[in-house]
């Protein structure tokens, strides 16, 4: 509790913090911005993809999206749907017109900063009787320099003989062989030819394959769509390992991770080390790599000899550099009963729950110089404590100390504990060590108020009043609560940490209330 005695006195006063930036709200932006489905065979339907991506600085959650249009449809997404900022979501628009002539849409999209709309076009056609199967192709991912190929199959369902004169096809990386134009089909007869995708560069594209019958105005429209992508590459991290001085006997422990780099799915179907006393674990075999993601194994350096060693471990997937490989080296000494020893117990001491305290350990080499790997925590609480200060792998020498900091964050009140274990080439690995502390409540910080009586007879009451201490000055001021004439005290219960305040009182009689008394400060200490 903090007292203020006397009105009179003054204490220090702080400026306001500034305030932070406000961050920039979502914003949902299409691609493409308009779809155009062209001429569509009635009877049939035709499906083009699309997404939309939040290029905003913030969160935001699509609740509704609808179709509007005859023969318009939307799916693909499930709402509600919240975008983080520069995450897309794909969906797909099918154009299923019911007659012939030309159809306009919209799909909207009713989100947390508004409504987004892209528009729909398209023209129903029935060109003769000519039925394509299919209606449109989707080629997927293709890697760039490569081919993917599809059938396409034309039919006359009609009574009379129809000739296709022209075919004309858009889209980067799209084209068609097999077709020989004219090309003439009796009724009820069919012909094949093929369509392909052959993309040069990386990223989506789509386009038209269109035909055109002789003998009518409109075109048989074919949809084609694909995207290039780039092939599988891993990397790996770090790039090679070294193990320095480790006892014979003993062994030392290090994390590989392998990452795909490239634009499509990667598989691992094999890791192998090789080199005297070196072994892999870890890693369940095969692994599928999408683009972007990694995935981490061990590396384990037992020497058995004193001595230097070198190996490699192998990593064997269907990437561009199916045989990646991470060098390894080594170094072995005879087992001298070197030691390793640690500060124990750690005391951090009492910590308000939601704060950090911290405390500094030391690690110390005895017979020789000890390689600390590694350090995990255990025992009851190891999720409240954290150990910062070392970068492994972490040399320590008889005449050179290493110094760590370890910082406790109690989530409840009470005792916590927890045990950190060192792992080194010392003959005594793991070396322990017991972390304790103590989560304890937040203090409720109040004010109390204590001024002379008024020297004018007949006073009824005194009032209190309030002001916040901002920019060097006090405030607007607020009464806050009364107390009878015969009591000169207050306690102002209600105050926030971190803020100044200023006090003040006027006493009440039958002629009414006097004007405000000297000013007090009282500054409310920060949690």
């Amino acid at each position: 509790m903090l007292v203020v005695v006397g009105l009179a006195s003054l204490l220090g006063c702080q400026g306001l913090a500034p305030k932070q930036q406000a961050q920039e709200p979502g914003q949902l932006t299409p691609l493409p911005a308009s779809i155009s489905f062209g001429n569509v065979q009635v009877g049939t339907n035709q499906s083009q993809g699309g997404s939309v991506t939040n290029t905003g600085g913030s969160s935001l959650t699509i609740t509704q999206v609808t179709a509007s249009g005859s023969g318009y449809s939307v799916n693909g997404i499930t709402v509600p749907l919240t975008l983080a900022a520069g995450q897309s979501a794909n969906f797909s628009v099918v154009f299923a017109p019911a007659g012939a002539g030309s159809a306009t849409g919209n799909v909207a999209f009713s989100s947390s900063v508004g409504a987004l709309n892209v528009a729909l076009s398209g023209t129903g056609v029935a060109a003769g009787a000519l039925t394509t199967n299919p209606t449109s192709f989707t080629f997927g991912n293709v890697l760039v320099g490569y081919s993917s190929s599809q059938t396409e199959t034309l039919k006359n369902t009609g009574g009379e003989a129809l000739t296709i004169t022209v075919a004309t096809i858009s889209g980067a990386g799209f084209s068609y062989s097999g077709l020989n134009l004219p090309l003439t089909l009796a009724p009820n007869q069919a012909s094949t030819f093929g369509v392909s995708f052959a993309p040069t560069v990386a990223g989506a594209s789509s386009g038209d394959l269109s035909l055109t019958v002789s003998g009518s105005s409109t075109t048989v429209d074919i949809a084609l769509s694909g995207e290039g992508v780039t092939p599988a590459t891993l990397t790996p991290s770090p790039t090679s390992l070294t193990f320095t001085n480790i006892q014979v006997g003993q062994n030392s422990k290090q994390t590989e991770t392998i990452t795909n780099t490239g634009g499509s799915n990667a598989q691992i179907t094999q890791v192998n080390a090789s080199g005297t006393g070196f072994s892999v674990s870890g890693i369940t075999l095969p692994v599928t790599l999408p683009p972007g993601q990694g995935t981490s194994f061990s590396v384990t350096f037992a020497p058995q000899s004193a001595g230097n060693f070198t190996g490699n471990v192998s990593v064997i997937s269907n990437a561009s550099n199916s045989n990646l490989s991470v060098p390894l080296t080594g170094s072995a000494v005879s087992g001298n009963q070197t030691t390793l020893s640690v500060t124990t117990p750690i005391s951090v001491g009492n910590v308000v729950v939601g704060m950090s305290g911290t405390q500094t350990g030391t690690l110390t080499a005895t017979g020789g110089t000890v390689v600390v790997s590694s350090v995990n925590l255990g025992g009851a609480n190891p999720a409240e404590f954290s150990i910062s200060g070392l970068s492994f792998p972490v040399t320590v020498t008889t005449s050179q100390p290493v110094s760590f900091s370890v910082t406790f964050t109690p989530g409840a009140t009470g005792a916590a504990s927890a045990t950190a274990s060192f792992a080194s080439n010392a003959s005594n690995s793991p070396t322990a060590a017991t972390l304790t502390g103590t989560g304890t409540p937040a203090p409720v910080h109040t004010v109390s108020l204590l001024w002379n009586a008024s020297a004018t007879e007949g006073i009824t009451s005194y009032n209190v009043y309030r002001a916040i201490f901002v920019s060097n000055s006090c405030g607007s001021y607020s009464t806050i609560g009364s107390t009878p004439g015969s009591v000169t005290a207050y306690t102002d219960n209600n105050v926030t940490d971190g803020t100044t305040y200023c006090y003040a009182t006027t006493a009440v009689d039958t002629d009414g209330e006097s004007a405000y008394s000297n000013i007090a400060q009282a500054k409310i200490p920060a949690p």
